[in-house]
């Protein structure tokens, strides 16, 4: 069950309204780094949680907030696009090419949601689920909710650097600082379940000794010449997950040729091919 108290998680406040930062605040609310994207990846994460009921509760707030951040973000929306012009004419007085498409604003915001924010990325392409992670397994959940919770980051730094306006900068702020803590919180998890000794390689639950262990540590190379891929952390010393010793390897290629045989009757191939 959800509640809400028509309130707003945190002040919004546009000082100059601007419809291009309208545009890009979209970004937030329906592209692939934001609000609608972590908020649908918690909820059905939290749905599918299993074991310990602690992470279910996690998921869930956090899923709610999020919820909250869309509102916020939607508000600003609404708020930006009050400078908008009601019609092509107003625009087109002003400047060549209707000012280069009403100023840059996105047309969907105006004709499909009468100057409100829709569920949409900054291009105006409907937010479809396709980047909602929800494995059922809560090491890989937490694991790609922090990088979720990165790109997320990065995405409100950016909008912060594209405006002057100090309302904006001051709710960005805000957002910023909730990724931060969804970063820590998610690594805070993962330290719970293990870390990277307890946790890796994911599912832990698979016996390793039925894996090919000669390629569980190896970075291969795919160099045409064979020589050895450049070096790092990962190409030497003990794995990550404390269990291995990493190595560089050139493969080499096994001796299988593919062969799929000849096309069956009535498949649509060519007669050469039966």
């Amino acid at each position: 069950m959800f509640y809400t108290d028509n309130k707003l998680q945190y002040p919004v406040r546009v000082d100059a309204p601007n419809p291009l930062f309208a545009r890009a605040l979209q970004q937030a609310i329906g592209g692939v780094e934001g609000e609608i994207r972590v908020a649908m990846q918690y909820f059905f994460q939290a749905c599918g949680a299993r074991g310990n009921p602690k992470f279910r509760d996690l998921l869930m707030n956090t899923a709610a907030e999020e919820l909250g951040h869309i509102e916020m973000l939607a508000t600003a929306v609404a708020l930006n696009l009050e400078g908008a012009p009601l019609s092509m004419k107003e625009e087109a007085a002003k400047d060549s090419a209707v000012n280069a498409i009403m100023g840059g604003m996105n047309l969907k915001n105006l004709l499909s949601a009468g100057l409100s924010a829709m569920p949409v990325d900054s291009d105006g392409v409907p937010f479809d689920m396709s980047h909602i992670y929800a494995s059922g397994n809560i090491a890989a959940d937490m694991t790609a909710n922090i990088a979720a919770e990165s790109t997320g980051r990065t995405l409100a730094v950016r909008l912060y650097n594209m405006t002057d306006d100090a309302g904006m900068k001051d709710m960005l702020q805000y957002l910023i600082a909730r990724d931060t803590m969804h970063q820590n919180q998610w690594m805070a998890a993962l330290e719970e379940l293990g870390g990277a000794k307890g946790a890796f390689p994911i599912p832990n639950s698979h016996p390793q000794a039925e894996e090919k262990t000669e390629f569980s540590y190896a970075y291969l190379g795919f160099q045409k010449d064979g020589s050895a891929p450049a070096p790092g952390r990962w190409s030497e010393g003990t794995s990550i997950d404390g269990k291995g010793e990493f190595m560089t390897a050139a493969l080499e290629p096994s001796s299988q040729i593919p062969d799929l045989g000849k096309a069956k009757p009535n498949s649509g191939a060519q007669s050469e091919q039966m």
